[in-house]
């Protein structure tokens, strides 16, 4: 089940970091080129916050178990992007647009908090 997590966590922290960094380096119209259309309706300073975020949270996921340094974290941040993207979800809902990426990322997240709290030696 070990390995299980770790591939799981390594995805998420892909995604994450990859959405994270695009968000924070990207304009918002080409972002809203690339398909999030939702960006045109949200403060470019929360856009970058929300960046930041994913960012942070994607580094939660990895840092804490490769440092051998407060691994209790891992948890933590798989819960707080499970959470994002639950609220992203009903976001892409409220705007109907596509939401079954956000949906299954939060759960993963969720899933991969809920397994890390229970097994939490990484």
């Amino acid at each position: 089940m070990e390995i299980w997590l770790w591939v799981v966590t390594g995805l998420l922290a892909v995604v994450f970091l990859g959405s994270g960094a695009s968000k924070l380096v990207k304009s918002r119209q080409s972002l809203y080129e690339g398909g999030m259309t939702y960006v045109q309706d949200i403060h470019p300073a929360v856009l970058k916050g929300i960046g930041l975020l994913e960012l942070a949270g994607a580094l939660g996921l990895v840092l804490p178990p490769v440092l051998e340094h407060r691994v209790e974290l891992v948890p933590v941040a798989a819960g707080a992007l499970g959470l994002m993207m639950i609220i992203a979800t009903a976001i892409h809902i409220r705007r109907r647009e596509p939401f079954v990426v956000p949906l299954v990322l939060g759960l993963v997240a969720g899933a991969l908090a809920v397994l890390r709290l229970t097994d939490l030696p990484v």
